[in-house]
Formats: C-alpha cells, sequence, structure tokens
C-alpha cells in the first residue's frame, strides 16, 4: 500500500512537473512570439515631404499601432546606400523590411537572396519572388481617370504630366493620363516633363512652368517633394493642379481641383496585417479603384461643374467594374 502511495503521489508530482514545465516554455514562446514581428521601412526621401515618402512612413505607423508591432525607419537614403540599409534592419531580427519605391527593386532583389528569413516588399515593385513581395497601385487606371478630369477641365485642350524617374509605375501613370486626357478631349493634347529628381523643389518648379509655357493649363505632377515646386507654378500662373497620395485640395484649396488618393495607409496596413498573421507571400499585390481603403480619387473642388464630376464618376464606375480597361 505504501508503495502505491508512494507511486501515485511521484506521479502526481511529475504531472505537475511537466505542466509546469510546459506552461513556462509556452509562455516564453508566446513572449517571444509577441516580440518577433517587427517592421522597418526605408525611404529615398523625407516623412515631412507631404508626398510619396510621408504617405509611406505614416502608413507603416498606423499599421504599427493598430497591428501592436514595433517598427523603424530610415530616410533620405540615396540608391547607392539602399543595400546597406536594407541589410542593416534584416540582419537585426526585423521581419518585414520595406524598400519604399520602385528604384529599390534591384537592391531589395540583391539583398533578398542573402537573408531568405526576412520577407522583402518593394512599394511599386515590379519582380516579386521567393521571399521578395511587391505592393503596387493600379497607376494606369488612376492616370487615366486624372487625365480625363483634365482634359474635361482644360480650356486650352493641353494638360501636362510631370515625372520624376521613368521607372514602371510612373510611366504607367503618364501613359494613363495622356489616354484619360485624349478621351475627355479627343482634339486635345497630353505634354510630359521628367526630372529625374524626385525631391528637388526647384526642378519641379521648372518642369510645369515649361508645360504651362506651352499652353498646358492643367498639371498632374506626381514626385515626392518635388510636387510643391509644380503646384507652386500652377498657382502663380493661376491654372489647375492635380494632387498625389492625398486629398490635396485642404493643403492647395486654390489650385487642386482633385487628388490621385494613393492611400499608403491602407494599402500598407492591409499587407502587412498579411504579413503579421504569416501569410505575405512573394508576389504582387495590386491595389485599384474596388480597394477604395488604398486606391480613390479625392475631393473635387467647387469649382468643378456638377456635370463635369458625375461623368468622372461614371468612368470610375466603369473601371471599378470591369466595364472598362484603360
Amino acid at each position: 500500500m505504501k508503495r502505491r502511495a508512494f507511486l501515485k503521489k511521484l506521479s502526481i508530482l511529475t504531472g505537475c512537473a511537466v505542466i509546469g514545465i510546459s506552461a513556462i516554455a509556452g509562455a516564453v514562446v508566446g513572449a517571444a512570439h509577441a516580440e518577433e514581428f517587427k517592421v522597418a521601412i526605408v525611404l529615398p526621401g523625407v516623412v515631412t515631404d507631404k508626398s510619396f515618402n510621408q504617405a509611406g512612413y505614416e502608413g507603416v505607423k498606423k499599421a504599427s499601432e493598430d497591428l501592436g508591432f514595433p517598427m523603424a525607419h530610415s530616410e533620405k537614403v540615396p540608391q547607392p546606400d539602399q543595400p546597406e540599409a536594407l541589410s542593416d534592419y534584416a540582419r537585426r531580427g526585423y521581419n518585414v523590411v520595406i524598400g519604399h519605391g520602385g528604384e529599390f527593386q534591384e537592391s531589395v532583389n540583391r539583398v533578398a537572396r542573402r537573408h531568405k528569413d526576412t520577407m522583402f516588399i518593394v512599394v511599386n515593385g515590379t519582380e516579386p519572388k521567393d521571399n521578395v513581395a511587391t505592393m503596387v497601385f493600379d497607376m494606369k487606371s488612376m492616370g487615366y481617370v486624372i487625365g480625363y478630369t483634365g482634359g474635361k477641365l482644360s480650356k486650352s485642350g493641353i494638360g501636362g504630366f510631370v515625372g520624376a524617374q521613368k521607372i514602371k509605375a510612373y510611366v504607367e501613370l503618364g501613359e494613363g493620363f495622356d489616354a484619360g486626357f485624349k478621351a475627355a478631349r479627343p482634339d486635345g493634347t497630353a505634354k510630359s516633363a521628367w526630372t529625374n529628381d524626385w525631391d528637388d523643389i526647384a526642378k519641379g518648379k521648372e518642369a510645369a512652368l515649361n508645360l504651362i509655357s506651352q499652353g498646358a493649363d492643367v498639371i498632374f505632377p506626381t514626385m515626392d517633394n518635388g510636387v510643391i515646386g509644380s503646384l507652386q507654378a500652377v498657382k502663380e500662373k493661376g491654372q489647375k493642379g492635380f494632387g498625389i497620395y492625398y486629398d490635396a485640395v485642404v493643403d492647395w484649396p486654390d489650385t487642386v481641383v482633385q487628388s490621385a488618393v494613393l492611400d499608403m495607409r491602407g494599402a500598407l496596413g492591409t499587407i502587412l496585417e498579411t504579413a503579421k498573421n504569416g501569410k505575405l507571400e512573394g508576389k504582387a499585390y495590386k491595389y485599384g479603384f474596388e480597394t477604395p481603403r488604398a486606391f480613390r480619387l479625392g475631393s473635387f473642388h467647387d469649382s468643378v461643374p456638377a456635370e463635369v464630376q458625375a461623368d468622372v464618376e461614371s468612368v470610375v464606375a466603369k473601371i471599378k467594374s470591369g466595364e472598362m480597361t484603360p
């Protein structure tokens, strides 16, 4: 009897010990899991540009607050320094590292091969594979709608598009603008200018002034900080401009008539939620008018006639339903 009682007591104690060890191990694993997910974003410009870089930074920041993960960022990183900045975050154990802009694609490809345990995202990227995802917008459709709006509002019949580097996303945005402008104004012309600089305000202004001198009276600037210069030129010359990335009518009430809202908060929030859930894949994640959380028009300026607003919204509806493909 004593032997059976002893063995029973030993069994209970052993079981408690196993449960205790399992609980401790579970707590450790749980703590590690809670701490392991973190995100870094590397940006080519400053996070106060009220354009592409600020939108990206705020998108990750909002996602970190909503989803509860730590984040880090590096701003104003020139292209030659991109690989080291990306690699540094991967070495430090960041689960997701974002290259904010299509110009990061080559650097990300190189770094991702050496850091297989890290998922990389290239915003406006072109080459998703393995541990590299791309987050892209339907630039051609947005360009088409902005161009269509410009064609409806133009008095001269000449529209102007200002870009920085001729990377795929912005070439498509410009092509869409050209097609949309001509659809609304068959006798019109859409001109373009490329500054080869995302942030130089003076170059942005010079490019817009040059297009205005050629007769353009609606201007769509699509750089980062350089957009400010273009819109300054538009304002000074009393013409019409378009915003990008956010609803710019708020900041340019006498200049901007509509905006291409490529909402980084919505897009990055969606893709980072996927990443935190362990489901991010090496593929392209594309956002268009069917995903308004990330991609939509802004506010029409009060000066835009109601019939033009209705016409533009009809075009958006057709694109959204698949009836029209720019």
